[in-house]
This record gives structure tokens, C-alpha cells and sequence, in this order.
């Protein structure tokens, strides 16, 4: 199993740049930011620094969208930091939720963002692609690799996943979610003719190492509110008890009253106040390390290639250097 380590982009940009030195030193292989253009600073310019900052770490945002970047655009940067750095970039996208909603814009749809897919990788290794109806190619760009990661939860986003994805990003921890999601997407890879098990599965998730389980939830808890975004999105469209997502996705976020960006994956975040406490301990790695070891052990039983941390609370090296002693080495890293 590999490890990635996941950021916000809050400056300085010099401690986001260490903590993913030191996550390197500690065993970890990738190092992911959010990537959202009003909340937070630039993160292709500080993924230049990270790459010349360290020697084998993988970059890459968690997760980009179609909509705040001309594909072009987004590809040649892709291809630009791997020509520099020996092809150390992984493409996380979504649909787009903090970055377009800032903005006061809807998230891009499936259908935009499975060109997008398509296209973001051809240009970036250097092939030709259909921008808006304009056929264009990167002409400078040599022996290029970029995989292209989607981020998903709903029937229709996994099945999307498994047709033209590299790799699928599930932003929860859950083995019963997890076990649900990863079929589904695998399936669609089945079905499209691919190779399921050639797509790599990260679960990405806020891990707290330590004994003191309420302090480790009030520092989690902005992520439950964070995935709820997501689920409400999917109530909305498929209804309460439609059958197309879990209910044990689905029912936490009955208390849910609005979201507030302006904290949005902050410890303390007051508009996840609804997020019990049996939310926090599914979807997060909390406890002592023996404990998040049981857990991962249990992922990686159900076909998670990657953990993503988020390291987003008050115990942010901490975290990392017992991740780098005690869990990674456990689970083969």
C-alpha cells in the first residue's frame, strides 16, 4: 500500500512545502493539495517547489475540475512539471465543488468531465485532442505520462470512474462504503472492456494518531460536513431512498443545514456541527497506531492501492513522523 499526504495550499507555502519534505523522509510517495483558486494559493506553483524540493514524491491535486482551467491549459502545466521533474504528476479531478461554487458557478457535469478526462491526458502524453471542437496537440512534449485519478461518489460519477480513469479517489474510510464503491467502479471497468484491477483505489480520509478519541473527533469532524456536500448533491438528484447510493451514506446529513466555504476542510468548521460522532470514526482513521493499522489492513483487503492522509488539524508532524514509524512500515511501505 502506498501513502499520500493531502494539504490546503494555506500559506506560507514554505510550511506546505516542508510538511511534504518531511512526509517523503517518512516513507510517504505521494503528496496531493486541494485545489480551489479563492480559497487558497496557487497549488501548481507551489507543486514546482515540492518537486525540486524532494527527489521521488508524486504531485498532484486532490482533486482539480474541467471548469476553472481551459483543458490546454491544464495539460501543458501536467506536462511542463514533468518534463522538468521525470514524470512525478498524478491528475486528481472532480466535477468541482469549493473551487466552482466560490465562484458562483455549478460544478461541471459528468459529461464535461469525462471529455475533460480524455483530454487532459492525451495532450498532456502528447497526442492530439478535441478541445471545444478544436482538434490541437502539444507539440514539445516527449515520452509524457500523466494518469488521471477521478474523484466519485454517486452511481453515475463511479461508473464514469471506471470507463476512463487510471485511478479512483473515495474520499471517505469506510470498508463498507469503500467495499460498495469499488465494485461499482470496477464493474464499469469490466463492462467498458478494461482491466478492473488495473485502476488504482486511494481512499482519502483525515487520520489523528493518539489516545484521546473526543480530541481526535473535534479535529475530524469538518470532513463528515465536507462529504455531505457531496451526498446532498446526490439526495437531491436521486432522492432519499432511491437505491442508487447507500442509505449509510446517506443518513447523517438529515441535520444538515447549509455549508459555509469559508471553513471549509478547517478543523472547528461550524457548519459540521451535525456530523455525530459514529460519522467521524467511520469515514476517518483515529486512535492509536495499532488501530489505524486494523483499518488499513481492511482496506487494502478490499483493493485500496493508496492512503491519502489529510493532515488538515493540530497535530499535523505528528501525524506524519507516526505514520513513518509505526503505520507505513506495517502495511508494506
Amino acid at each position: 500500500m502506498d501513502f499520500g499526504l493531502v494539504l490546503q495550499t494555506d500559506p506560507p507555502a514554505s510550511r506546505v512545502i516542508s510538511l511534504m519534505q518531511r512526509a517523503e523522509r517518512n516513507g510517504f510517495t505521494h503528496g496531493w493539495t486541494f485545489d480551489s483558486a479563492v480559497l487558497w494559493q496557487e497549488p501548481f506553483v507551489i507543486h514546482s517547489q515540492i518537486l525540486a524540493r524532494t527527489t521521488t514524491l508524486k504531485v498532484g491535486p486532490m482533486v482539480t475540475n474541467p471548469g476553472t482551467r481551459t483543458w490546454e491549459v491544464t495539460a501543458s502545466t501536467f506536462a511542463t512539471l514533468n518534463d522538468m521533474y521525470g514524470n512525478r504528476t498524478v491528475c486528481g479531478i472532480g466535477r468541482g465543488d469549493s473551487a466552482m461554487r466560490v465562484a458562483g458557478r455549478e460544478p461541471t457535469t459528468l459529461a464535461r468531465l469525462g471529455e475533460a478526462i480524455d483530454a487532459i491526458r492525451d495532450l498532456a502524453e502528447g497526442r492530439e485532442a478535441e478541445v471545444d471542437g478544436q482538434r490541437l496537440r502539444l507539440p514539445w512534449v516527449r515520452d509524457g505520462e500523466l494518469p488521471v485519478w477521478t474523484a466519485a461518489y454517486g452511481p453515475k460519477a463511479l461508473a464514469l470512474t471506471g470507463r476512463k480513469a487510471d485511478g479512483f479517489i473515495l474520499q471517505l474510510a469506510d470498508p463498507f462504503l469503500t467495499e460498495w464503491m469499488v465494485k461499482a467502479v470496477r464493474n464499469a471497468a469490466a463492462e467498458a472492456g478494461r482491466d478492473p484491477d488495473a485502476l488504482t483505489v486511494c481512499v482519502a480520509a483525515p487520520a489523528y494518531v493518539g489516545d484521546d478519541l473526543a480530541h481526535a473527533r473535534e479535529q475530524c469532524r469538518w470532513f463528515g460536513g465536507m462529504v455531505g456536500n457531496h451526498v446532498a448533491d446526490l439526495v437531491a438528484r436521486y432522492g432519499e431512498h432511491s437505491g442508487m447510493v447507500p442509505e449509510a451514506l446517506t443518513d447523517y446529513i438529515k441535520g444538515r443545514q447549509g455549508y459555509d466555504y469559508r471553513h471549509h476542510g478547517r478543523a472547528g468548521n461550524p457548519s459540521t456541527d451535525f456530523v455525530p460522532d459514529e460519522i467521524v470514526d467511520r469515514f476517518c482513521l483515529l486512535g492509536p497506531p495499532e488501530a489505524h493499522i486494523e483499518k488499513l489492513r481492511a482496506l487494502r483487503d478490499l483493493g485500496v492501492g493508496q492512503f491519502a492522509v489529510y493532515d488538515m488539524h493540530d497535530a499535523q508532524e505528528t501525524t506524519i513522523d507516526a505514520y513513518g514509524a509505526e503505520i507505513i512500515p506495517a502495511l508494506g511501505g
